[in-house]
């Protein structure tokens, strides 16, 4: 449970959670000291805890897409006021709202949690353990019994992504945009396995379409330079990555990387003065290195670490001084 919490909110957002609970936690600590010395105790030792809840709510939310956001929403904010007006207004009646909090919470996650068909829940059983055959042979029933859902194929082709299927997991994606022609996803997931597959040109041909699709999505774009990078079309690589910039990247280790590819289409291009600014930008992004390492260490993360390995090998070398801009000329 610790390691997935740390791989969701990533080194920077850790520590960030570490701290907050140290000094919430030790401020709590030296008011119970001197608890019945004043009367602001009490109600400051009530504030630290809905702080304490908030920040905690605030640092999570902020690793949410906007759509969890809204449902995790709906399952806290009522619980947080509950817990405010059991602390601040009705002091008397504390327990009975806290009790009220979280008994909302867990109806609220026993209420959407059933909202997930008992097949799905099966097979991510089945995933946590590995057991990537099993999860496959769950798939295969939901879709026998239900052929025109597209998503069913999207998880179907993610579980043979993680076990290393790639023939199987395109198959699946090129279904998907059959059944769903106008949605980005099933290209950008097509864009995705030629990628790792090595197959870069149909990679890219599956990415312009996800990209003309989704012309503000900055994954197109991203998926774009990165294949580009590949083929070595340079500029292609600058024109696509500065877009993914334009459209905010949320996730810094996937800024890293666009530094990345964007130091070496420079270098290549033979922009020195270019590549310089986005070797410095790189040195900006070394959080977003303590994340892929977090990542990648997962058992999971196979298939992963064959497409960007060499990737952050260099950027390594590049943060150590081993590498120089120079070098990426030859690359």
């Amino acid at each position: 449970m610790i390691r997935r919490i740390q791989i969701f909110l990533g080194p920077t957002f850790s520590r960030i959670l570490i701290a907050w609970v140290a000094i919430t936690g030790l401020v709590s600590l030296v008011l119970n000291v001197i608890v019945n010395q004043y009367t602001w105790v009490r109600p400051v030792q009530s504030l630290i805890v809905v702080a304490f809840l908030l920040g905690l709510v605030i640092i999570f939310f902020i690793r949410l897409s906007a759509e969890e956001r809204g449902h995790w929403a709906a399952i806290l904010i009522p619980s947080i006021l509950a817990v405010v007006i059991g602390l601040m207004l009705a002091p008397q009646l504390a327990l009975l709202f806290m009790g009220l909090a979280v008994g909302w919470i867990i109806a609220m996650l026993l209420i959407t949690r059933n909202r997930m068909p008992v097949e799905y829940r099966q097979a991510v059983k089945h995933l946590r353990k590995s057991e990537y055959a099993d999860a496959i042979k769950v798939m295969d029933n939901v879709i026998l019994t239900d052929p025109s859902h597209a998503y069913h194929y999207k998880f179907r082709a993610e579980i043979y992504r993680l076990w290393g299927k790639l023939k199987q997991a395109s198959r699946d994606y090129q279904k998907m945009t059959q059944l769903t022609p106008d949605s980005p996803i099933g290209f950008n997931g097509l864009a995705e396995v030629y990628l790792q597959n090595h197959e870069f040109d149909l990679a890219k041909e599956a990415a312009i379409t996800a990209q003309k699709l989704a012309p503000n999505d900055w994954v197109t774009y991203y998926n774009l330079g990165m294949i580009e990078d590949r083929l070595k079309q340079s500029e292609n690589v600058v024109e696509h990555l500065q877009k993914a910039i334009t459209l905010k990247v949320p996730d810094i280790r996937h800024r890293l990387l666009i530094d990345f590819y964007l130091l070496r289409a420079y270098g290549r291009l033979g922009r020195t003065a270019e590549a310089d600014k986005a070797l410095v930008a790189l040195k900006k992004q070394t959080t977003g290195l303590e994340e892929w390492q977090t990542i990648l260490k997962d058992d999971q993360a196979a298939t992963l670490r064959q497409v960007i390995g060499d990737d952050l090998q260099t950027v390594y070398e590049l943060l150590d001084g081993d590498l120089k801009v120079e070098d990426m000329r030859l690359a």
